[in-house]
């Protein structure tokens, strides 16, 4: 009796133990940081529950986005309150435009042109039909979200491809 006892205690233990280490591994990865060693030996560390995604680009990479040339150039958008500005998409994946944070970078992804700004705010210049529509979205928010606001765009002065 006394070993089916020690028998029962041993069991659980051994039942418990990849449930605790399970739940030890997912708070590991709640507390886990990215760290990005540069050449010059200097360190920088982002917490893994701050990052979306991880990109990896270069020019070459970038000058061959596919549809990335009907994109490129400058563009009429509407700000979502009955007014314009525009945004210049460079071949280099640089972005620009004429109203707030005024720098950005952009790539092609899901058919359409997805441009993330200094201060976090996101565009997107999309074609809808015949016409092209610029997508906002609020700092925070990823591209698959609900969008703060529609407006249109149009295309006023293409770069060469």
């Amino acid at each position: 009796m006394r070993y089916l006892g020690l028998a029962l205690i041993v069991g659980m233990v051994v039942l418990a133990l990849p449930y605790a280490q399970s739940q030890s591994k997912s708070s590991d990865a709640r507390n886990s940081m990215l760290v990005i060693v540069l050449k010059d030996g200097q360190r920088r560390s982002f917490p893994m529950s701050d990052i979306e995604r991880i990109e990896f680009a270069t020019p070459a990479t970038e000058a061959s986005n596919v549809g990335q040339g009907r994109f490129l150039g400058k563009w009429r958008v509407g700000d979502g309150m009955g007014g314009f500005f525009e945004i210049t998409l460079e071949r280099d994946g640089i972005a620009r435009k004429t109203l707030n944070a005024p720098h950005g970078t952009w790539v092609v992804a899901d058919g359409e042109a997805q441009i993330t700004w200094e201060d976090g705010w996101r565009d997107a210049i999309r074609k809808v039909g015949h016409s092209y529509q610029k997508v906002a979205y609020k700092p925070g928010s990823t591209f698959s979200d609900p969008p703060d606001h529609t407006a249109s765009a149009e295309s006023v002065e293409r770069s060469p491809i």
